[in-house]
């Protein structure tokens, strides 16, 4: 993973708070979102390490790039090393606070790379268009699910012929044990990494009505009806996965 100008320790939920409020993506949490996502996401590095890897295959020149929800921009900074320089990435993401953040980590770095142009918006209202590559890393759980297959569509409309889509998302299971499995499984994992278990539960409770997972099967039978011909999850840690979808030449 590349390394972040600022790797504050995630501490927000470490003391015992009279109400734990929803999750946002504010000043508080983009202090510690390098460190957080690393220490509750398993296998956040791989999923990384092969956004950059499919970007070489994927990204064409004269073509743009969609990080869609791209927080602190991890993805398009590795995007950014890959890509021609006739490309123009969109990095996309509702919360001030990340673009402000990223427009410093962007303006602190070489510029040596394609053009980048940043977005304060919300994803369901850009239209992709010209794309050889879109991320959505950890990012359409955070939408309704009602509002999810719009999203879809959108990207695959705006997908040029042999295009790709790199989805990670958190999922659930229709098996009840295997969901209880995979809970605790992902709650050892952060355990592992220097979190409490008041640090979990809380983060627990603060996220539970932001983030609303779905089934691997949901997500590929609407990627699937979205038009993308080839629907191929190449990675899974307990309960996160990652998919590889393409669209047809």
């Amino acid at each position: 993973m590349m390394n972040d100008q600022s790797m504050a320790r995630d501490d927000i939920y470490s003391l015992p708070l009279n109400q734990v409020g929803s999750f946002e993506f504010d000043d508080q949490v983009v202090r510690v979102f390098p460190d957080m996502i690393a220490r509750s996401v398993p296998g956040y590095a791989s999923i990384l390490s092969m956004i950059e890897q499919l970007s070489s295959r994927f990204v064409r020149p004269g073509t743009t790039v969609w990080d869609l929800g791209c927080s602190l921009g991890a993805a398009t900074r590795l995007i950014r090393r890959q890509a021609p320089q006739d490309c123009t990435i969109h990095a996309v993401d509702n919360s001030s606070a990340m673009i402000q953040r990223l427009q410093s980590i962007l303006s602190a770095s070489p510029d040596d790379g394609c053009r980048v142009e940043l977005h304060e918006a919300d994803l369901r209202d850009v239209e992709v268009s010209d794309a050889s590559f879109v991320v959505l890393n950890l990012t359409l759980q955070f939408l309704p699910p009602g509002e999810r297959t719009h999203v879809i569509d959108n990207i695959f409309r705006g997908l040029l012929p042999g295009g790709a889509l790199l989805l990670s998302e958190k999922i659930c299971f229709n098996e009840s044990t295997q969901q209880h499995l995979m809970t605790e499984l992902h709650h050892d994992f952060k355990r592992a990494h220097g979190y409490s278990d008041l640090e979990v539960a809380q983060k627990r409770t603060a996220i539970e009505n932001r983030l609303i997972p779905e089934t691997l099967d949901t997500h590929i039978d609407r990627l699937k009806n979205a038009g993308f011909t080839t629907v191929a999850p190449w990675f899974q840690c307990f309960n996160f996965v990652s998919i590889l979808a393409v669209r047809g030449s």
